[in-house]
């Protein structure tokens, strides 16, 4: 299995930054991160052709949708790309004079009617791409020095796309393959599903059904009133119709107290548990399985490394205090993302063997567990699409949980906006 943060993660970084907010955090991150990229060797030829193929299908129910494609130019020197209105001319902006600057070209893409002929598009080789989708009105894309792109936010209340409907999907177009996925990471919104092509024959990720943004946010109602938690203030609704349900770390973003302390029971209770009994993770990487105990307040895997009690916030962004990735060494980076997952999925209590001994029918089963994560999984067609950073990590030979595809020799993709049944 290829990295998602390989393929998407390190590269986006530098695509987006925000008006206001800072930079935006990299894309969500893959449990394979420290692994080698699968591609040619030396002096092999390309097993990608110059150019994808890309079909964009409208299920929406609105004959009004725009798409959009954004990323980096790997031939030519990883420069900020988007496609302009027609869905094959490349226009790579320049650093323009002052932050907040429109574009200089016509890059919505507008689809054809609800249910009628996909609209295709051709993308060069990409690096940390996304296609993006709004219904209804043309999404706001503007340029800070750099050039960087501004994306649209749904946490910064002044983003000119804050009341709009918009989605988007991942992907990487390199010489060693294609690697898209749909992501939850950030909110749930519009369906989006992916259907690959290629050498690999056809795999498909059919995503949010019909509904799906109003299923997620009644679980989310409901397991509000079940246990007192705020899970119902991920709700973001407009003239009482639900418009997305926020991710808990970006819905901390716009409420700093939210969910403040739900994880430290469960937290408290592993370290206990690991104090006595020791913790192995299988790297699945060249360190093999490696083994933790909690002593003196820290779980440490000797001779590597050390991680300190996690926040809900750390556990939720999989990116913060004892999870940030900031001087790691690789092992321990092979280690963060196996930890990070186990405690949004809260199985560290029964299960000593990460990600070894995990059964997905155990995810989520504790009171206090991710259960944004769970309510998108339990909607989701398949249970498939990433709900938290390392929702890729899997035992070997596992279920994918992480909804994404890729093939060495693709020949066709498939993004579907709107339900695809």
């Amino acid at each position: 299995m290829i990295s998602r943060r390989r393929f998407i993660g390190a590269s986006t970084a530098a695509l987006a930054v925000p008006l206001a907010g800072g930079l935006r955090a990299p894309r969500a991150s893959a449990a394979t991160q420290i692994r080698p990229a699968a591609g040619p060797q030396a002096g092999a030829a390309a097993a990608t052709a110059a150019t994808l193929a890309v079909n964009l299908q409208n299920n929406t129910g609105s004959d009004t949708v725009y798409a959009y494609v954004t990323g980096q130019a790997l031939d030519n020197g990883n420069a900020l790309m988007l496609l302009e209105s027609d869905g094959q001319t490349p226009y790579y902006p320049t650093s323009p004079a002052a932050a907040g600057s429109p574009l200089a070209a016509d890059c919505a893409i507008p689809l054809g009617a609800s249910g009628g002929v996909p609209t295709p598009v051709t993308i060069p080789h990409l690096a940390g791409a996304r296609i993006w989708f709004s219904i209804g009105s043309p999404l706001e894309f503007l340029l800070n020095p750099g050039p960087a792109l501004v994306e649209p936010s749904v946490t910064n209340p002044s983003d000119p796309n804050i009341d709009l409907q918009w989605d988007f999907c991942e992907l990487t177009y390199n010489d060693a393959q294609v690697f898209a996925n749909i992501s939850f990471v950030d909110f749930v919104c519009i369906p989006v599903a992916l259907t690959l092509t290629g050498s690999a024959g056809t795999q498909a990720v059919p995503g949010l059904p019909g509904g799906g943004l109003d299923t997620v946010c009644a679980g989310l109602a409901t397991q509000a009133a079940a246990d007192g938690n705020g899970w119902n203030d991920l709700i973001i609704s407009r003239n009482d119709n639900h418009l997305r349900a926020l991710s808990p770390v970006n819905a901390m973003v716009l409420n700093s107290g939210l969910l403040a302390g739900y994880y430290d029971s469960y937290v408290s209770q592993v370290w206990q548990k690991y104090a006595t009994t020791p913790l192995t993770v299988d790297t699945q990487a060249s360190f093999g399985t490696v083994t933790g105990e909690v002593s003196g307040g820290l779980l440490t895997f000797a001779g590597v490394g050390s991680f300190a009690q996690p926040s809900a916030a750390d556990i939720f962004s999989c990116n913060s205090g004892p999870f940030s990735p900031a001087g790691m060494s690789a092992e321990m980076l092979a280690i963060l993302p196996r930890l990070a997952a186990a405690f949004n999925r809260s199985t560290l209590l029964i299960d000593a063997s990460q990600p070894d001994g995990e059964d997905p029918a155990d995810y989520y089963t504790n009171a206090i567990t991710n259960h944004y994560a769970r309510i998108v999984h339990a909607t989701t067609t398949g249970g498939r699409g990433y709900a938290f950073p390392y929702d890729d990590v899997a035992p070997a030979g596992g279920a994918d949980q992480s909804g994404s595809v890729s093939d060495p020799a693709p020949s066709l993709l498939t993004v579907t906006v709107g339900p695809v049944h």
